[in-house]
């Protein structure tokens, strides 16, 4: 029995890692061949609604298909997740009925690729400090600024935008726009050189006296901080699963590794398989947490307290997981060759987007103190 999945999750898994074992590359490229092959199977519009050319599928299966994927390249998990979370969400749940039109139907399919950008070099955890300006003009806005660490930067084709349209409003000044790839003033810096996820293109993303039409506005003015604010839950959750995927795979690797060593003779430490059993223990306590916050998601129930105690415990657990599995294996494991490093790389950044785990854990206390 596997508590907490039902016989079509347990077979959704089951077709998400064969997918995600057989087709997936983890080359040094941006993944564009791992994006195609899930857009031709309806992956990066999983839970989108069929009307708009999605799968409709619910949440829970969607964080499966993360997990599944970022087993195998995070990056392509990371990417995909973005998309869907805060690529897509944006316009399905708050976009007039031509935005989702004209959006909606080429991001579900996979032809077009969505990125958020919101985080600015002062405005990170603080999303209300942004200073990216929009200006009312004839027929529309003129933004100015400079957006840092986006996600897909410069791959993506359309961006939710957040600027101020009067700072001393504070979030209630907070404007969202969408801005597509061309849009003259966009330009994207070059990818940063990062700790891990590097496969994942981030960039700066800078607005120089670019226009957008009003039609581009995304829900009235003023309700950014709203929009931004709303999709966190989701992503948070999206992250606690490339958390799970992340540790999974460095559990999965150390039991191969030491099954391997049993077999050239040689016996396992009984704090080996104490350290072994630990983690295994922790990571199924992790997925009970990440499937019950997609649990909740789907039954359109508030869960930031879930979406945070999942995120926290599943990537705090990623981090552990790949440190003490290098240390299980030795030597050989600290290789730049070998793929726990790339584990240990991709886990560290899990505890950092979508708010810092010592935000999640702000986020908690106040659910509990409430």
């Amino acid at each position: 029995m596997s508590f907490g999945l039902a016989e079509k999750g347990l077979k959704k898994r089951e077709e998400f890692r064969h997918f995600a074992e057989n087709e997936l590359d983890t080359g040094d490229q941006f993944p564009r061949d791992n994006l195609q092959k899930a857009a031709e199977r309806g992956y990066l519009g999983y839970p989108i609604p069929e009307q708009w050319g999605g799968q409709g599928e619910d949440f829970l299966s969607y964080i499966l298909l993360i997990e599944e994927i970022s087993r195998i390249c995070s990056s392509t998990g990371v990417i995909t997740a973005v998309h869907t979370s805060v690529g897509t969400f944006p316009i399905l749940y708050f976009g007039t009925d031509e935005q989702k039109k004209r959006y909606l139907p080429g991001l579900a399919q996979g032809k077009m690729l969505g990125a958020f950008a919101l985080t600015e070099a002062g405005a990170g955890s603080d999303a209300a400090a942004l200073t990216t300006t929009a200006v009312a003009v004839d027929g529309g806005y003129r933004l100015n600024g400079c957006k840092v660490f986006i996600t897909s930067g410069g791959q993506a084709d359309l961006y939710t935008v957040f600027a101020t349209m009067d700072s001393k409003k504070g979030v209630k000044g907070i404007t969202a726009f969408l801005v597509e790839k061309d849009s003259p003033g966009l330009i994207a810096g070059k990818p940063e050189k990062k700790m891990g996820l590097n496969r994942s293109n981030t960039t700066e993303l800078r607005l120089e006296d670019l226009f957008v039409p009003m039609s581009s506005r995304l829900g009235q003015e003023g309700d950014g901080f709203a929009i931004a604010m709303s999709l966190l839950d989701g992503g948070r959750i999206g992250i606690a699963a490339q958390g799970l995927g992340l540790a999974g795979a460095s559990i999965d690797y150390t039991i191969r590794y030491m099954k391997e060593q049993e077999e050239g003779g040689k016996t396992t430490e009984q704090g080996v398989s104490f350290a072994l059993a630990d983690l295994a223990a922790r990571f199924e306590a992790a997925r009970l947490l990440v499937y019950r916050a997609a649990a909740v998601k789907d039954a359109g129930e508030r869960c930031s307290k879930e979406a945070s105690m999942a995120k926290m415990f599943a990537t705090d657990l990623a981090v552990d997981a790949a440190t003490r599995c290098i240390d299980l294996c030795g030597l050989n494991a600290s290789r730049q060759d070998n793929p726990l490093t790339r584990y240990f790389c991709d886990a560290k950044a899990t505890q950092i987007y979508e708010g810092s785990n010592q935000i999640q854990r702000i986020v908690i206390s106040r659910q509990l103190l409430k």
